[in-house]
């Protein structure tokens, strides 16, 4: 037995998806721990596409047990959405997805105030997807969420739904000058999504308790990565929940001793969505060429996401923060046709090198990369199923990137199916 949390070492979009979809071929469970449905994991069996914004990936595979568990910030509305779409496309959802009556629902108003939020800040905008995620967990900090299990008892949940929205109609009426939102009308909303989703809510963390004491194989799957966590990420430019391992635990109930093993994805390159600082940015005419080969446009939102080098000063952070037992490296393929690839090894700030990152973002704005140039391979990596089968040059690529983040590479992903993965 082996119980694993997977989380991404960069910011985010790192393939985790594809990692997630091959680890399950040998789990029982998979949760997804944090986040909402601003994240988006992709999947692709033979020549079907799945997109998964809330539903953990493992839903796939018939043999898995899914878990939205209370660290999430759920989206009823997509997750109704969601679940009819997989059921369209003959995937068994009922009996085998389980949503935790403790995660804090994202409510009308929440989408409404993210809105407001960025238009008012336009000089200084975070680049959210706007769908509600950073005003639900800070209400679930205020004491003023609502959960799924609140759901169950109707004068209850109406009782607080009052309380809640006579408070936020006074923010929306005096702060924003923006009209109030209709009780009636959220109302009904909600009690339509209770009809939909009540069959799926569970006590998840017992849920959890009792497959750990039974040994199962569970996978635990993260949203974004470490450096839009909200504590070790690049803050402000951040997401709202902790993406690194400690959100694993808090976000599931699990123990430390019921986790075996951590590892983190990376792409081998870098890539970021949104604002904030990015020392490794490549030059646009590359960056285009890096984005259209990658397809590097967000599963969620479509925005067409910012390419640089790899940082090995970011990843071996992350490595060092999430306790990485090993890494992933996705999308090698990407790079197949570069004559010269870069290396990001160390920062110069004002004359200093650094090797660690900051953790000031405007000290990180002002960075310049140290790059260490190594040659490209120049031929097609997409078919190849072992590690020995690489291009020479290839293989030396892999084993500075390991030797720079001082972390072993356990996987190597050369394609977007599930044939066209390494194990090392």
């Amino acid at each position: 037995m082996a119980n694993i949390v997977l989380v991404g070492a960069q910011w985010g979009d790192e393939g985790k998806g594809k990692i997630i979809d091959f680890l399950t071929e040998k789990s029982d469970y998979v949760v997804r721990f944090q986040g909402g449905s601003n994240a988006g994991h992709t999947v692709r069996v033979g020549a079907e596409r799945f997109v998964l914004h809330q539903i953990p990936s493992g839903i796939i595979r018939n043999h898995i047990i899914c878990v939205i568990a209370n660290g999430v910030v759920l989206d009823p509305e997509e997750l109704i959405h969601e679940i009819g779409n997989l059921k369209k496309r003959k995937i068994r959802v009922d009996g085998r997805l389980f949503v935790s009556d403790q995660a804090h629902v994202i409510m009308p108003y929440h989408k409404l105030f993210d809105r407001l939020a960025e238009q008012e800040n336009e000089k200084r905008k975070i680049g959210t997807t706007q769908r509600g995620i950073g005003p639900c967990y800070a209400d679930k900090a205020a004491r003023l969420g609502i959960r799924v299990g609140d759901f169950l008892d109707i004068p209850v949940f109406k009782q607080r739904l009052k309380q809640v929205l006579d408070a936020k109609n006074k923010v929306l009426k005096f702060i924003y000058r923006h009209p109030t939102l209709s009780y009636t009308d959220i109302l009904k909303r909600c009690l339509a999504y209770r009809k939909r989703l009540l069959g799926y809510t569970r006590n998840t963390p017992q849920l959890l308790h009792d497959a750990v004491h039974k040994r199962k194989r569970i996978l635990l799957e993260g949203a974004q990565g470490t450096f839009l966590d909200v504590d070790h990420g690049t803050y402000p430019y951040v997401t709202s929940s902790n993406s690194s391992v400690g959100g694993a635990i808090t976000g599931t109930g699990m123990g430390l001793r019921d986790v075996h093993k951590v590892i983190g994805v990376v792409k081998a390159y870098t890539t970021r969505v949104g604002e904030g600082p990015f020392p490794t940015e490549m030059e646009p005419a590359m960056l285009r060429k890096v984005r259209d080969w990658g397809e590097e446009f967000g599963a969620t939102t479509g925005r067409p996401r910012r390419c640089g080098w790899f940082d090995a000063v970011l990843t071996r952070q992350a490595a060092r923060v999430n306790g990485l037992d090993s890494i992933a490296v996705t999308k090698l393929d990407v790079l197949d046709n570069l004559k010269e690839i870069k290396i990001c090894t160390t920062y110069k700030y004002h004359g200093r090198t650094l090797r660690d990152l900051p953790s000031h973002v405007e000290v990180l704005k002002q960075c310049r990369p140290v790059f260490r140039t190594v040659k490209g391979w120049h031929s097609s990596t997409s078919q190849i199923t072992k590690f020995r089968d690489l291009p020479k040059l290839a293989q030396q690529y892999l084993r500075v990137l390991e030797k720079l983040v001082e972390t072993p590479i356990e996987i190597v992903s050369v394609g977007s199916s599930r044939s066209q993965t390494i194990v090392l």
